[in-house]
């Protein structure tokens, strides 16, 4: 490929570096503003059935604010700062202020998603195919680090993927039909809908989460019905390995869970690059069937 060529892939790249950098965001601050809302609708209902006037305790936290600031001295990042990968690199993975370590996971996402977005545009070309294949990388590279961290499913993520499958379905900007993708949604939701209740009434427990059956959905729509089947597949059998790996060497959180969401993420992330017959082939192949 001649170097003219790869200009939409670096540029896209570039792209992504700057999308990662605002997923650190997300995954960071989504899930307070959840827990925020939700203790604030807690709060008011109380002080509505107690005829008191209820009164916000802080500032809603949104996306953008308040400004980034340090978590160990609370020094606000400057926009130097806050350069993807370069800062990072240059101020030697450490705060300018108190010098305390600063985690490698905010330039490995901002890779991670450099390297999405320029795959997607290598693959699909610099058209609407390959920028709704990055913009549903980035959303997936999100859920499965949110679910990590808190077990949480973002519905301001979740549903908006899920539109978007059936919308570039629609669009056919996909593989798949536009019939295949509704089918797909309807089955990934109803299908974990059905495994949860079924464990629920056996063990009176709940085995997975609502997120988790719309994360399933929004797959469907993308991939269409005959790829939910390789990516429960792939998925369930690589949770459980990396649970019994984590039950061995005590790394399970309290209560012996682990999320479902990164395990469905990453059976995505592999459809997208191989495509769901390769998901099976390669699951027989390790049987030896």
């Amino acid at each position: 490929m001649e170097l003219h060529a790869w200009s939409p892939v670096a540029l896209a790249a570039l792209i992504g570096l700057l999308v990662g950098s605002f997923l650190n965001v997300v995954i960071h601050r989504l899930p307070k503003m959840m827990e925020q809302q939700w203790d604030a609708e807690c709060a008011e209902h109380q002080a509505a059935k107690t005829g008191t006037p209820y009164e916000a305790k802080a500032p809603a936290l949104t996306l953008s604010r308040p400004h980034s600031r340090c978590p160990h001295c609370s020094h606000g990042v400057r926009w130097f700062e806050n350069i993807p990968l370069l800062s990072w690199l240059f101020l030697r993975a450490r705060c300018s202020s108190c010098a305390q370590s600063i985690s490698i996971r905010y330039p490995l996402v901002e890779i991670s998603a450099a390297a999405l977005f320029a795959w997607c545009i290598y693959r699909w070309g610099f058209t609407p195919t390959g920028w709704a294949w990055s913009g549903f990388s980035a959303a997936l590279l999100a859920l499965a680090m949110i679910d990590w961290d808190t077990t949480y499913l973002p519905d301001d993520i979740t549903l908006p993927l899920l539109w978007a499958g059936l919308l570039t379905a629609a669009l056919g900007w996909t593989e798949s039909t536009l019939s295949d993708a509704v089918w797909g949604a309807a089955a990934g939701y109803l299908s974990l809908w059905g495994v949860y209740w079924a464990f629920k009434l056996a063990t009176g427990k709940e085995g997975m989460g609502y997120g988790d059956f719309k994360l399933f959905a929004a797959l469907g729509a993308w991939f269409g019905w005959q790829a939910l089947i390789p990516i429960i597949l792939l998925s369930s059998v690589i949770g459980a390995i990396v649970g019994i790996a984590m039950k061995f060497s005590s790394g399970l959180r309290e209560g012996g869970y682990i999320p479902f969401g990164p395990f469905l993420a990453g059976a995505g992330f592999v459809s997208m690059f191989w495509g769901h017959n390769a998901i099976l082939y390669s699951l027989w192949s390790a049987l030896g069937l």
